[in-house]
């Protein structure tokens, strides 16, 4: 855990004490003030890299304090929370509205919600990403791009040309997972379960002896959410954790998140060491392209990770790949060639298309364009 030094600000001796104690329990720094006024001090002064605020504090309001701190360009930047036994929809739009970046009413799962939101905000669940096996996220800008198809037979491949190395495929598909009926997984272990396990039982030696494999497909799967109703009790803040803990168990981790781009899927991509750009060949598809290519320069997302796939997944008819490559301004590395019904046919009967039609050119794309996207991954990972 980096050393972070944290401000705690409540009139409440016990409950400062309390929140202290589980922070301190997380090896952070803990300063405490028990007003506004010593809180602003202790801002200035100390330099503390986050602060956790009540903001029913008695001298100075919690939405004073908080815009006090973000005009002041020694504070400006320090995320603030608050935490409050104060639920009104009022106060939470008058804090939010004052520059606290999340708040947490005080009940029985304050503290694992304090917990997820501290180390998202100070950046440390997204450092574990960077470290471990190799990140790769594959996304599409639009449905029926075929993304699902391409990140499990792109695994399967990475998995036959290193047969020593460990896979781990993860379906973040939303609201319903693609993957498991790809390669004809029947298990009931998914990603909305795992998120709500806690921190000390989502650990690596856990995905290490408990994830299925997929003998036939060569890597490990898990499984996306088995229907839109359980994809609403997905722990969004928990995602970071368990792909940092998948990391430290497998050598490749593959996440496909579809079109499910969002708070959720951001830090991934932020930390990938390749994003696998799916593209279909409509001219609405290439535009919706170019909007999230945008998007994700703008969120600093490094464009040498980038690895973009043409995909005829809707015909012959479309833009050529060179017309794509002027239209988006990227190169595109591969380009997958129109299958008619081979892939479907070999995704109904649950197959590798390199087991399903050896011979066909597509067969030799997946493996060349696995092979060029691991030596790319490693050679990021090495600057």
């Amino acid at each position: 855990m980096p050393d972070k030094k944290i401000l705690i600000v409540d009139a409440d001796v016990a409950s400062r004490n309390f929140i202290a104690r589980q922070l301190i329990g997380q090896k952070f720094e803990i300063i405490q003030a028990g007003s506004g006024k010593e809180g602003l001090i202790c801002a200035w002064r100390d330099h503390p890299h986050l602060a956790v605020i009540d903001p029913v504090i008695m001298d100075i309001t919690g939405e004073e304090l908080a815009r006090k701190l973000k005009q002041d360009p020694r504070t400006a930047n320090m995320p603030l929370i608050a935490l409050s036994g104060d639920s009104s929809a009022t106060r939470i739009r008058a804090c939010l509205d004052a520059g606290f970046g999340d708040y947490i009413p005080k009940s029985g799962q304050a503290m694992p919600a304090l917990l997820e939101t501290v180390n998202r905000l100070l950046g440390i669940s997204e450092m574990a990403v960077r470290h471990g096996g190799l990140l790769m996220v594959f996304q599409s800008a639009k449905g029926g791009a075929g993304t699902s198809s391409i990140c499990a037979n792109i695994a399967m491949n990475i998995g036959q040309n290193q047969p020593e190395a460990r896979v781990a495929v993860v379906d973040l598909v939303l609201p319903i997972g693609s993957i498991a009926s790809i390669v004809g997984y029947e298990g009931l272990q998914n990603i909305v379960d795992i998120s709500d396990l806690p921190t000390e039982d989502a650990t690596s030696n856990f995905f290490r002896n408990s994830l299925t494999e997929i003998s036939a497909w060569r890597f490990h799967l898990l499984a996306g959410s088995p229907d839109p109703e359980s994809s609403i009790h997905l722990k969004a803040g928990r995602i970071v954790d368990v792909i940092s803990a998948l990391k430290d168990a497998y050598d490749y981790v593959l996440v496909d998140i579809g079109r499910s781009l969002s708070r959720i899927t951001l830090p991934l991509i932020q930390n990938a060491d390749l994003n696998v750009l799916v593209i279909s060949t409509d001219s609405s598809a290439i535009k919706l392209t170019k909007t999230v290519l945008d998007y994700m320069k703008n969120k600093g997302v490094n464009s040498a990770s980038l690895f973009a796939i043409l995909n005829r997944a809707i015909g012959l008819e479309g833009l050529s790949k060179g017309d794509a490559e002027k239209a988006l301004e990227i190169p595109i590395k591969s380009a997958v060639p129109y299958l008619g019904g081979n892939m479907a046919l070999a995704n109904n009967q649950h197959q590798p298309f390199a087991l399903k039609f050896p011979k066909d050119t597509a067969s030799i794309v997946f493996q060349e364009a696995a092979k060029e996207m691991s030596t790319l991954a490693r050679s990021l990972r090495a600057k």
